[in-house]
């Protein structure tokens, strides 16, 4: 059977103890690594962006109507010019004259339509940009709220790490001090069953938080104190002490 001294014994649930916290820091980095507010702001700011670009396109597409539209007027105003320098310069018979004249009249009055019509095209860009400022607004508030989530969750994270970094280091010199062969048994027990060591209080396991069967208690009490026993559910080494009540 394997041997250890009992004061060894109990020094390997200094070990436990440390791999317990191991186990409670890395739990913590997980949750803190998902971070729901941090999801949240992600999302908030996912659809105030998609938002943003909805509008951006309304915001050229209205520009696009709008320099239509200037175009229009401006090709009318230009054609009412060419038309009275025609005029002023008397180029042209007495039918001539009048012709273009009436036909300064009627464009006048589509100049007044395709103006009217720029103007109700200029509302409606002002009104998109409007919107699209504000939508700018909340994508800049969005990213703010994410950037202080995000430097919240990043500095629980590296304070998780510290503490494991510490963790591991004390684990990693404390495990150097111990018997090769006990360290090695301790170790293999918690790899496969999560449990390497742990006390055996007023005859329950705290590896399995169960009390013992009272033949395998017995068998436990008849054995040396410096032979390893085991849990019989969890397979950890039960580490025993007088006063435990073991």
């Amino acid at each position: 059977m394997a041997k250890a001294a009992p004061a060894e014994q109990i020094r390997l649930l200094d070990v436990a103890a440390l791999d317990s916290q191991a186990t409670k820091i890395n739990r913590e980095i997980t949750e803190a690594t998902a971070d729901a507010q941090l999801a949240a702001a992600n999302s908030a700011l996912e659809e105030a962006t998609s938002a943003l670009t909805e509008v951006q396109v309304e915001v050229a597409a209205a520009a696009g109507v709008l320099k239509e539209s200037e175009r229009a007027v401006e090709k009318v105003v230009a054609h009412i010019a060419k038309d009275q320098s025609r005029i002023d310069a008397g180029a042209g018979t007495h039918q001539d004259m009048m012709a273009l004249s009436h036909e300064i009249d009627s464009l006048t009055i589509r100049r007044n339509e395709l103006e009217d019509t720029e103007l109700e095209h200029m509302t409606e860009l002002e009104e998109v940009q409007e919107r699209a400022a504000e939508a700018q607004a909340l994508v800049d508030t969005r990213m703010r709220e994410q950037a202080a989530h995000l430097a919240r969750r990043d500095a629980a994270l590296a304070a998780l790490r510290q503490q494991l970094a510490e963790n591991q280091s004390a684990r990693a010199t404390l495990a150097a001090t111990f018997d090769e062969g006990l360290i090695t048994t301790y170790e293999r027990l918690r790899t496969r069953n999560g449990i390497g060591a742990a006390r055996l209080f007023h005859g329950v396991s705290e590896a399995s938080g169960m009390a013992l069967a009272a033949g395998d208690l017995g068998e436990i009490k008849a054995a040396p104190a410096d032979e390893l026993v085991f849990c019989p559910d969890t397979g950890a080494i039960l580490v025993r002490s007088e006063e435990w009540g073991a």
